[in-house]
């Protein structure tokens, strides 16, 4: 039987130092971070009763207890939400058969009339749909990709980003929010047992535990043909289609990314028209 919530603790409570909890700093340490006992001491419970909890025999703590060992293990409050996620699932309905993730035909007529680069991706980060500057920006952005694998196994799409650990970062801490404690997802499980496999920086980041969702904010990519670009990100649910979004990067107004966005659509739409001349 899988533990969760025990490895969440665990792996918290190896982020939090003495010093951060304001306890005093002694002996010789085994492990990183705060030991099971000081956890407990500082939330108020036995540390009997914790380590039942680290190791699964007791999943039905009460919401009080959660509380004091978030605040010990520093939390905020997405990871306190994740963190009482993990403790639901005792009384979860049996869980419905995944539903395939398909982009409704007003969001593909909308993606294609934007004049910005835009895609949209599924729950585990999937490309369901892109327009043409979103693929000129990064191959990666096509149907079919998936930006989280792309992310840590393509070196050309790594090449992309100068800020390659802050973006893998954001994407695993997002990954984890998203799939909350549906973990026998089929598509999790490939995804994140090929990642684990074949990255340490995933098998790094995946062991933390953070958990964050994904909100607007700049991207830097360094793009081949136009070199840098500094480009405002936002992720933009598409109603009546649950874990989709809509993501659209635009520059500034005015500005050199706005500049270099526009050569880069107009040698896309240059390469496009000569592109169907040929099939003519």
């Amino acid at each position: 039987m899988s533990n969760e919530l025990g490895a969440f603790l665990s792996a918290r409570r190896a982020l939090v130092t003495p010093q951060q909890a304001g306890i005093p700093n002694v002996g010789v340490r085994r492990v990183p971070g705060l030991r099971r006992e000081e956890v407990a001491m500082l939330a108020g419970v036995s540390a009997d009763y914790y380590l039942r909890l680290e190791r699964g025999r007791d999943r039905n703590p009460s919401v009080q207890v959660l509380e004091s060992i978030a605040r010990v293990l520093q939390l905020d409050d997405e990871h306190l939400a994740y963190l009482l996620t993990l403790v639901a699932g005792a009384s979860r309905k049996r869980r419905r058969r995944p539903r395939k993730e398909t982009v409704p035909s007003g969001a593909l007529k909308l993606l294609d009339s934007l004049a910005q680069p835009a895609f949209i991706e599924g729950r585990y980060f999937d490309i369901l749909a892109s327009n043409s500057l979103a693929r000129a920006l990064s191959p990666g952005l096509a149907e079919g990709g998936n930006q989280l694998r792309d992310l840590f196994l393509n070196p050309a799409e790594q090449a992309l980003h100068p800020d390659w650990e802050n973006l893998t970062e954001c994407f695993v801490a997002s990954l984890r929010q998203a799939v909350g404690t549906d973990i026998d997802d089929p598509r999790f499980i490939e995804l994140t047992g090929e990642l684990s496999l074949a990255s340490a920086r995933f098998r790094q980041l995946w062991g933390r535990h953070e958990v964050r969702g994904q909100s607007g904010t700049p991207i830097r990519i360094r793009h081949p043909q136009v070199g840098d670009l500094i480009l405002n990100r936002e992720r933009l649910s598409i109603g009546g289609a649950e874990g989709l979004m809509l993501v659209v990067y635009h520059p500034d107004a005015g500005s050199s990314n706005a500049e270099k966005l526009s050569l880069l659509a107009s040698a896309g739409l240059h390469v496009s028209g000569r592109a169907q001349q040929a099939v003519r």
